[in-house]
């Protein structure tokens, strides 16, 4: 079974949003619209022409509260020149328990957020209740860091095939040196939840499934984004 939702998302809206700081996506041309006698075009919307009265699109990052997903294109704002790619961004929400699909991949050119599970750090979480309790980037804190990553190269190390991270903001500078990398861990997994009622913890990585990893390390290439906080 897989520990993840695809929602669909507004890529006008989410385009709108990158546009402000000098993202490119490409557009899409437009076609022509020609109805019929029998089947007539529908009304448009007076707010938005493009799309008929009525229709519904989702909401910008649905599955991301609000005003994470605003902290999370702050940063991309702010970091803009770090990144090589804005196809898709993460974000991790620390705000949810470790037992709820947290870690929102959202694919800006298909109009697409998956959401799966992901670890916190022991040090966020000394008594293990299944919450993110502090953020660190202290040097042995095993604690998860918040702020913007720049995810860097892949490697096999000791949890087989990772992918480094760069922080970069103040509280999570010391990425590199605390090794803090995206991994896939055993403990991080829907049976392990069903058992236990929440993930185990990790060292202060983005650990996820096993299941879920070549998706992440696939789709989360080198030079992207990844947010972690909590609304």
């Amino acid at each position: 079974m897989n520990d993840f939702s695809s929602i669909r998302l507004s890529r006008r809206g989410f385009t709108t949003g990158l546009a402000c700081f000098g993202a490119a996506i490409p557009a899409m041309a437009a076609t022509p619209r020609v109805g019929t006698a029998e089947a007539p075009l529908p009304e448009e919307d007076p707010i938005d022409p493009t799309r008929a009265r009525g229709s519904v699109i989702a909401p910008v990052g649905a599955g991301v509260p609000p005003a994470l997903m605003a902290k999370a294109l702050a940063a991309m704002q702010v970091h803009n020149r770090r990144l090589w790619s804005r196809d898709v961004i993460a974000i991790a929400d620390f705000g949810l328990p470790s037992a709820n699909p947290r870690f929102h991949l959202v694919d800006v050119l298909n109009g697409k957020t998956t959401t799966l599970l992901v670890s916190h750090g022991k040090g966020s979480d000394p008594a293990h209740s299944g919450m993110l309790q502090r953020f660190s980037g202290v040097i042995g804190s095993e604690a998860t860091s918040r702020g913007a990553y720049l995810t860097a190269d892949p490697y096999v190390g000791q949890h087989g095939r990772s992918r480094r991270l760069e922080g970069l903001d103040p509280d999570n500078r010391t990425a590199l040196e605390r090794a803090i990398v995206i991994h896939s861990a055993w403990y991080v997994a829907p049976d392990v939840v069903a058992k236990q009622g929440m993930c185990g913890r990790s060292q202060g990585c983005f650990a996820v499934s096993p299941a879920d990893l070549d998706q992440v390390l696939t789709r989360l290439g080198p030079g992207r984004l990844l947010y972690a906080d909590r609304a």
